[in-house]
């Protein structure tokens, strides 16, 4: 709230709750509202008024409150005690009240920072869509609309930026739980590679990580897992996961869980039989040495940007490949070999702010992914030893003043310990 303007009011509202087939998913949190409140509950609001106070500002929270038939149904509920003594909200409320609460706290301050939900037409707004969730059917629809107008006021400001650039630094607890979320995900990509072996399916791949992460704590995958075998690695967003694992094919695995909170994001490729084949194996050590360097300049001495390594990801392996027998002509790497963008913020949520800025310079405390690929197709301007072979190796990467740490040091990637670990020799075992 320092950064904010006196006379300031937050508001947030909780994620709608979503449904498949009648029956509810399993709830997650908005990222900014659980960033701002650790509060997990839907169908919940908070208000943060700015003051002279030594905390800077008076927190008043909204929810459902206890209720001891739906929670029959649906599980414990915080009641607004707890609201206040957890939570450490100033004030707790029924949800219910929300609407008149309101318009008559934002009536008091000149800057409402609030963020409205996506209308169903693209790209627009609608304030009265923020409304129309917000109301329950009990209460007269006359009281929304006279809020939808104070709403669209020119006092409203967007918070969703703001809270990126708080977001985008990670507090050494969050560097912690990241590490963590991290090490869950490492260990089960290796093990999943102890439990590979030609013949099974792509889908069981993925099960069997997710199974790993949910036996070691993770709430979650933090999304949908690429599992992605022979020619299918070519197909960078690859999530079908519904083909046979051929014996000589490669692997390659996007998958990361989610940890209290915290999404990791990792990618390993490796050899379905245990070892690599020479043209694998050739290919492998070009994105490997150029990942490796990329790595290494994931500093704030460095002094560059998201747009700087991924400029220089491009004249890494533009070198590797030339030094294996690739010709390169112009557009060859960047549209058909290696066609996505070096890296992405991520914390909270896998890919972190769309308020982010590739421009902006790397600083300490950052946590980025660095995942560099490549994308042979069958085709005649490159050399045929090398088709329809895809690799991509990604960590999670924690941005130093002088020297970056690997969060996703867990998960194997140099060749030895990737075939180690498919042929068990790590002393890991596929459970």
């Amino acid at each position: 709230m320092d950064s904010l303007p006196s006379n300031s009011v937050v508001v947030l509202i909780a994620a709608p709750v979503k449904y498949m087939s009648g029956s509810i998913y399993k709830y997650r949190q908005g990222s900014d509202f659980w960033y701002l409140t650790g509060f997990e509950e839907p169908d919940s609001a908070v208000v943060l008024e700015k003051n002279a106070s030594s905390r800077g500002y008076r927190m008043t929270l909204f929810s459902n409150g206890k209720d001891s038939a739906k929670e029959k149904w649906d599980g414990p509920r915080t009641g607004f005690d707890d609201a206040l003594n957890v939570f450490k909200a100033d004030d707790a409320l029924t949800i219910k009240a929300f609407p008149g609460q309101l318009r008559s706290m934002i009536s008091l301050y000149s800057n409402v920072y609030i963020d409205l939900p996506q209308s169903p037409r693209k790209n627009a707004r609608s304030t009265k869509s923020l409304l129309r969730y917000l109301s329950p059917s009990v209460n007269p629809r006359s009281e929304y609309e006279s809020v939808v107008e104070s709403l669209s006021s020119s006092r409203r400001k967007p918070l969703a930026p703001l809270i990126a650039q708080l977001r985008a630094f990670k507090s050494v607890c969050e560097q912690q739980v990241m590490r963590m979320a991290a090490d869950i995900s490492g260990r089960s990509h290796a093990k999943t590679m102890r439990f590979t072996r030609p013949g099974i399916s792509e889908s069981a791949l993925a099960a069997h990580f997710e199974y790993l992460c949910s036996l070691s704590g993770s709430q979650r995958l933090a999304y949908v897992p690429v599992v992605a075998s022979g020619p299918n690695a070519l197909i960078i967003h690859y999530t079908s996961n519904n083909q046979v694992v051929q014996d000589g094919e490669m692997i390659l695995m996007d998958a990361g869980c989610e940890y209290n909170g915290y999404a990791s994001d990792i990618t390993r490729t490796y050899p379905a039989n245990g070892s690599f084949t020479p043209p694998q194996k050739e290919l492998y050590s070009a994105v490997l040495s150029a990942q490796k360097t990329l790595v290494g300049l994931c500093t704030e001495a460095e002094g560059l940007s998201l747009h700087d390594l991924h400029r220089k990801s491009c004249d890494l392996l533009r070198q590797e490949l030339k030094q294996i027998g690739f010709t390169l002509h112009t557009g060859d790497l960047e549209r058909i070999l290696y066609p996505h963008f070096l890296s992405h913020p991520i914390g909270i949520d896998l890919h972190e702010s769309s308020y982010s800025d590739r421009g902006e310079l790397l600083k300490a405390g950052m946590v980025i992914t660095v995942e560099p690929g490549i994308y042979v197709p069958p085709t005649a301007q490159f050399p045929k030893h090398f088709h329809n072979i895809g690799i991509r190796i990604e960590d999670e990467v924690l941005v130093g003043e002088k020297h970056p740490v690997v969060l996703s040091v867990s998960a194997p990637k140099e060749i030895a310990d990737v075939e180690g670990a498919c042929q068990g020799l790590l002393g890991l075992e596929p459970i």
